[in-house]
């Protein structure tokens, strides 16, 4: 799946995430792992959100 929503990122098994950017500036894998593991590495753009959303511990009704 390619997802570009948190949410549904957060809930992943296993992520792998190419960049650094798109296009001719892509293409590298930048991080791979659990969202856990990819939200620790300071390179992926992914993973900076994803310590927002993975920290935030909110109840949702």
């Amino acid at each position: 799946v390619i997802e570009h929503n948190l949410d549904v990122v957060k809930t992943a098994d296993y992520v792998i995430e190419l960049g650094p950017e798109g296009g001719q500036g892509g293409g590298t894998i930048v991080a791979q792992g659990t969202p856990e593991e990819v939200a620790q590495v300071p390179e992926s753009y992914t993973g900076q959100f994803l310590q927002k959303v993975l920290s935030d511990k909110r109840v949702v009704k």
